[in-house]
């Protein structure tokens, strides 16, 4: 499965986003990719609570990140999070945080692991899920 469709999760940079320049501090791009993937699992109606309760879990397997430049202070942005590739126990996100002008100041490729929380192993993402995710970003 590979979705066309992005979900978009506007950031603000405040102060202690940033390090002594004004720039913000490399680690919360991270931060702020994890959370928008999070946003677009609760937009379609996926719980990460729930599925903590059914002992499932998603766990970042690989990440590769391109910080292209830097956002600073006071910044309204966005990031942009769509599924790339959906397989049996894992999901590839695509996700790049853009300003106002639609430039793209940091990029990332998210590999996701689906795991039985109990055991720490892996698992096929329950198909329920599935058809969650491959629905529609609303």
């Amino acid at each position: 499965m590979s979705s066309t469709s992005h979900f978009q999760w506007p950031v603000r940079i405040y102060y202690e986003d940033t390090d002594a320049g004004g720039i913000v501090y490399h680690s919360n791009y991270l931060k702020y990719f994890e959370r928008a993937r999070t946003e677009l699992l609760r937009s379609k109606g996926v719980s990460q609570q729930v599925l903590l309760e059914q002992h499932t879990g998603f766990v970042v397997r690989h990440m590769d990140i391109d910080f292209k430049q830097g956002a600073t202070l006071d910044e309204a942005l966005i990031v942009n999070t769509w599924i790339k590739e959906q397989k049996k126990a894992s999901l590839i996100f695509c996700q790049e945080m853009v300003n106002d002008n639609g430039r793209v100041l940091c990029s990332a490729t998210v590999k996701v692991a689906c795991v039985n929380t109990q055991k720490m192993k892996p698992m096929a993402i329950p198909s329920y899920l599935v058809t969650e995710l491959t629905t529609s970003v609303s």
